[in-house]
């Protein structure tokens, strides 16, 4: 390997936008021509799964794309249903503690059977759709048909014969846009409630007036025996002739319809007026009336693609896959698993959907979308696999409005975070829950068999992500500061239990969301629950340096080693006596290969064997796609390229993707879920550069089937841009430091420091591996 520096040795101010441009738009001459942004199919959704996706991190839209019943499902991240745990509170159990921990430290494994209050399993709150915007016309018969979806810019796009229509989220107006036009439209607007597992007692009400733009629609929804409900309200903006015909309006002889939609979930009675002044005062200031549908669509677009297009474009992926293949609508390329076509449009699609459904809110296990009322585990977030492993790329792959959604989750839910703590606990600091509905953050979702009250690693495994957000920009937020201090006071005070060699003892724990073959599901020592209590007072202390600081490295350097079991591989629980149980979608007990660097081949060689040989052993349970994806991750940080390509084919071949590219969690597209889709593009990213604050790796588990490619744009944790080429011949890596610094370079032939001075591009050519 050799590597040599520009020679002007100076930044390149234009460079990010030119590999941007170039890599959303150049064809190679003596190559494949560059990766579409997007996909398409040559038919309308039949199915809600299938309906092509657009969203802006609050707002989320579906589209089905039938020129004769034009349906675009509402949805929004506050839209959940009240279902009796809204005032929920953890379980009062803090003077039990000492019981509890007496038993299980003496050795009764079935001792945390019964610390609970007794209460029933109680769901977190329902996420659910809001209604469709449905646009008829009279039956046509129709002959040329593309439905597609455009990721750089989150346009949903229909042109059949000479109708098109167009439907975005705008990020920048937080509004549905959907514009549709045609020689001669004669159209019927309605909002339609009516959607599967809708409840039958939802009392709805529909309005239709005129307004001098066309018309306002509006839909008042409230829920069951409850003072909440939600409104939808739909601007409706023409150049043809509108007419009230309830429940919606009838359009003639227009050339052109602008529908822009917003729903709300509020108390009492909703302000129509003013929902209708707020989109009305969007529309620009135009000079003809039969002009201004058009003119405020590309007003709006251009406002919206500012902000989409330039956080989707920021990395990119190309495989340099057959042309012929990357042609193919989405449900043909989804048959073909081995295509690195497939994996290019999922890293795509994953990455657009990711982007899509953060901002109010990180996203929720069916990310920002779903047409049915019953979504599966309450559409909730689950915060000890799911969340995190949506959210992996985000640092990595310069997603910083995912970074901000998950902060915003946590910022608002850290006064609950503290009376779990409380009440649970008897402790200062935070404990976080394992579902929320992105309300509540108190711990009320709990059963004897998922004790997910007693998971005190959670708020580490939450605040990860943000540390990785802070190192990767070189800037420490002070919200994050907070968080971690409080962390590090829980710890200080449920830390007083010792074990005969003096070593802290972590009692009660729990390991999501399994249990030792040999005990109950509330133990002692989970491994995750030992890393995370290690990373999280270490983490505070480097953000709080004086006395608290010496206090909690103190207080870390107590905590016991992980154990290796007689198999050889690391144990799920470090108290020895508790057996491992195998078949396990959770990889709770790898927390520290991934997404922690505790264990790793370069420093920690010993213990990366023995977390390998987990691996090797894990079962896979019920094949979800999460579990798959997360084994490839823990793969990948110990650099096993078949692991990873193994874990791959698991899901490629498994039939999880629907033709939208949105994923079920099983296979055969069953449960629609977002995991899949968005975690991908992280195990692609891991798979060929992995970062650390102190260590770059170029091409660590890199699968023998994807021979050569560009991964461009990528942020390490010290502080550079990294832009990767790859052929069987060799490697070439772009370095584009901002700050200053020396790290280790590790690569598959050879490890070595290098030193980067801010400004100064770097390149690094590296040998066949």
């Amino acid at each position: 390997m050799t590597d040599h520096v520009h020679a002007d040795g100076a930044p390149r101010a234009d460079a990010r936008s030119e590999d941007t441009a170039t890599a959303a738009t150049r064809t190679d001459g003596a190559r494949n021509a560059a990766p579409v942004h997007g996909t398409w199919e040559p038919r309308p959704a039949a199915r809600w799964e299938d309906a092509f996706l657009s969203g802006n991190g609050t707002h989320g839209a579906m589209v089905f794309g039938d020129p004769n019943d034009d349906r675009l499902i509402v949805n929004h991240h506050r839209l959940i249903r009240p279902n009796g745990s809204a005032d929920a509170r953890p379980p009062e159990l803090a003077d039990r503690l000492t019981d509890v921990q007496d038993r299980l430290l003496a050795g009764d494994v079935t001792a945390g059977e019964d610390f609970t209050d007794g209460r029933p399993l109680l769901w977190v709150q329902p996420f659910h759709p809001g209604f469709q915007v449905r646009v008829r016309r009279p039956a046509a018969r129709w002959r040329a048909y593309r439905r597609e979806a455009d990721f750089s810019t989150g346009v949903v796009r229909a042109v059949c014969d000479d109708r098109r229509s167009e439907v975005f989220v705008s990020r920048a107006d937080d509004v549905i846009a959907q514009y549709v036009t045609a020689p001669d439209l004669t159209l019927d607007v309605t909002l339609d409630h009516r959607l599967p597992g809708a409840p039958a007692d939802l009392a709805v009400g529909h309005g239709a007036v005129l307004t001098p733009e066309g018309a306002l629609l509006t839909l008042r929804a409230r829920y069951p025996a409850a003072d909440l409900g939600y409104t939808g309200v739909t601007l409706l903006v023409t150049d043809g002739r509108a007419r009230p015909a309830l429940p919606g309006v009838r359009v003639r002889g227009a050339r052109s319809m602008l529908l822009l939609t917003r729903v709300r979930r509020h108390p009492g009675e909703p302000d129509v007026l003013a929902e209708a002044r707020a989109l009305r005062e969007l529309l620009p200031e135009v000079g003809h009336a039969e002009d201004v549908a058009e003119r405020a669509y590309a007003h709006l677009l251009a406002r919206h693609t500012a902000l989409h297009g330039a956080a989707y474009l920021r990395v990119t992926l190309d495989l340099h896959a057959d042309p012929s293949e990357r042609a193919l609508p989405g449900s043909e390329l989804v048959r073909r698993p081995k295509s690195p076509a497939l994996l290019e449009r999922l890293f795509a699609a994953g990455r657009h959907h990711l982007l899509s459904s953060a901002g109010t809110l990180p996203p929720r296990l069916t990310g920002l979308w779903t047409g049915d009322w019953d979504t599966a585990w309450s559409g909730a977030f689950t915060t000890d696999a799911n969340l995190n492993l949506q959210t992996a790329s985000a640092a990595a792959a310069a997603l910083p409005e995912v970074t901000e959604a998950h902060t915003a989750l946590i910022q608002d839910q850290l006064p609950d975070w503290r009376d779990n703590a409380r009440a649970v606990f008897g402790a200062r600091g935070v404990v976080a829950p394992a579902h929320t509905d992105g309300e509540s953050g108190h711990i009320y979702h709990l059963s004897r068999a998922y004790p997910l009250h007693v998971w005190t690693a959670g708020a580490d495994w939450l605040l990860k992500p943000l540390v990785d957000h802070d190192e990767t920009r070189g800037e420490r937020d002070p919200r994050l500061a907070v968080a971690l201090a409080e962390v590090a006071r829980f710890y200080e005070d449920f830390l007083t239990r010792t074990d005969d060699d003096g070593h802290l003892v972590i009692v009660p724990s729990y390991s999501p969301e399994n249990r030792p073959a040999n005990a109950g599901w509330i133990t002692v020592n989970a491994a995750m629950d030992v890393s995370a209590a290690r990373h999280a007072l270490r983490t505070a202390a480097s953000y709080h340096p004086g006395p608290d600081a010496e206090r909690w490295r103190a207080l870390a350097d107590r905590l016991p080693p992980q154990r290796i079991n007689a198999e050889g591989a690391l144990a799920e629980w470090a108290r020895p006596g508790l057996d491992d149980s195998y078949d396990h979608r959770h990889l709770s007990h790898l927390y520290g290969v991934w997404p922690l660097d505790e264990i790793n081949p370069y420093d920690t060689p010993e213990l990366a064997a023995a977390a390998h040989r987990a691996l090797e052993l894990r079962g896979a349970e019920n094949d979800s796609a999460h579990g798959h994806l997360h084994h490839a991750l823990v793969a990948a940080r110990l650099g096993d390229a078949e692991r990873v390509a193994g874990a791959l084919d698991n899901v490629l071949a498994g039939d999880f993707f629907h033709v939208s590219l949105m994923s079920g969690h099983y296979p055969n597209r069953h449960v629609y879920n977002a995991d899949a889709a968005h975690t991908l593009p992280a195990v692609l990213i891991e798979a060929l550069i992995h970062s650390t604050p102190g260590r770059l790796v170029l091409l660590p588990a890199l699968p023998a089937a994807l021979p050569s490619g560009e991964l461009r744009g990528i942020r390490t944790r010290f502080g550079a841009e990294v832009d990767l080429t790859w052929t069987p011949d060799g490697a070439t890596a772009v370095l584009r430091p901002g700050r200053t610094c020396r790290i280790d370079l590790q690569t598959s032939a050879s490890a070595r420091p290098l030193s980067l001075s801010a400004g100064e591009d770097r390149v690094l050519t590296l040998g066949p591996r």
